[in-house]
């Protein structure tokens, strides 16, 4: 059984970031090296994915050759490499694969494939001043790309409870914001544009599917459509020309009040019903402030949410976990193949 004392080189290419980064002993981050492509990306208003696989092609060596250098260790010093194996777009995982598999053969370190949505919950075990949650945690996951209520009843045991059965909640702002013009990312413009604006202006649906854990938004989505649609009906035709006088504020407030209740709503029910301890939230939308601020108002147990660093995609998480599948006796063969829809439930 190897020691607990462990240093692990995580990898992360499953979406937009290409990320690398060095753990120690499962907490302590020695390095966390980030090359973000969003300005790429906002030309589209949305992840272009051969786009994003050609450019982690492009910087995955250097990243990683940052986060050595920036950890002070060389290859000599890892124990392991943990590479981020699934979900996310096919030709963005296989380019972090293909790197890991290619310094695991030529160090004869070991490597480990990580699910993406694991690494996510992971990221609250990077937070050193606080005491490790405590299980039974209730965790929602929320970022561009998934939407999960997952319960974590101990380390590598998960139960799936629900998921969204269309938009992820970070896929909808993205798509709000573009049809209000503006920036991309959506999550960070819509909260800045919704400062300015009255959450009770526009009764945007809320989906709750009772008698699920699931979510929905593509409903809340097509309301905002409608909403803008009664003052740019051209918008019909595909044009994206600037608004004038579209009550953007008004429209963005009310958009992400409907969508953080029904996000804060769903996971507190799931607390109380499964007697959770502890709530995670974790993802690129764990980082909107409303989000935040209403489960702390609302929640009756303590509720973990990563720094603001931690939120979006990054490789100390993939580490993290990494950190405790080696310390399992988890190893990984070196054709071992990336699983785009992989879920997270009882792995």
């Amino acid at each position: 059984m190897p020691s607990e004392s462990t240093r692990i080189l995580g990898i992360e290419t499953s979406c937009d970031e290409t990320a690398a980064a060095v753990v120690e002993n499962g907490r302590s981050i020695r390095s966390n090296i980030v090359a973000s492509q969003a300005a790429l990306h906002a030309q589209y208003g949305g992840v272009f994915p051969e786009a994003a696989s050609r450019r982690h092609i492009e910087t995955i060596y250097s990243v990683v050759a940052e986060a050595l250098a920036a950890a002070h260790a060389g290859l000599e010093a890892i124990d392991a490499i943990a590479v981020t194996r699934g979900p996310g777009l096919a030709g963005s995982l296989v380019v972090g694969m293909n790197m890991a598999k290619g310094m695991a053969l030529a160090s004869n370190l070991p490597i480990l494939g990580v699910n993406h949505l694991e690494a996510h919950l992971y990221s609250i075990w990077l937070v050193e001043a606080e005491p490790e949650p405590k299980f039974p945690l209730l965790a929602l996951i929320v970022s561009g790309g998934h939407t999960e209520l997952i319960l974590m009843l101990d380390h590598q045991k998960y139960q799936r409870l629900g998921g969204t059965l269309d938009d992820a909640a970070g896929e909808s702002f993205d798509k709000v914001a573009r049809l209000l013009g503006l920036a991309y990312p959506g999550g960070p413009a819509i909260q800045a544009a919704a400062e300015n604006g009255d959450p009770t202006a526009y009764k945007f649906p809320r989906a709750w599917l009772e008698g699920t854990w699931n979510f929905s938004f593509s409903g809340l989505k097509s309301a905002v459509v409608r909403e803008v649609r009664k003052r740019q009906p051209e918008l019909e035709a595909g044009v994206e020309a600037p608004r004038p006088g579209l009550p953007i504020a008004d429209i963005a407030a009310s958009f992400q009040a409907a969508a953080v209740e029904v996000l804060v709503g769903k996971t507190l029910a799931a607390a109380k019903d499964f007697k959770a301890k502890e709530i995670l939230v974790g993802g690129g939308v764990s980082a909107n402030r409303p989000l935040r601020e209403a489960f702390q108002a609302k929640a009756t147990l303590p509720v973990r949410t990563p720094p603001l660093e931690l939120c979006t995609d990054n490789a100390a998480m993939t580490a993290a976990v990494g950190h405790r599948r080696f310390l399992a006796g988890q190893r990984d063969a070196l054709d071992m193949d990336v699983l785009p829809t992989w879920l997270l439930d009882g792995v």
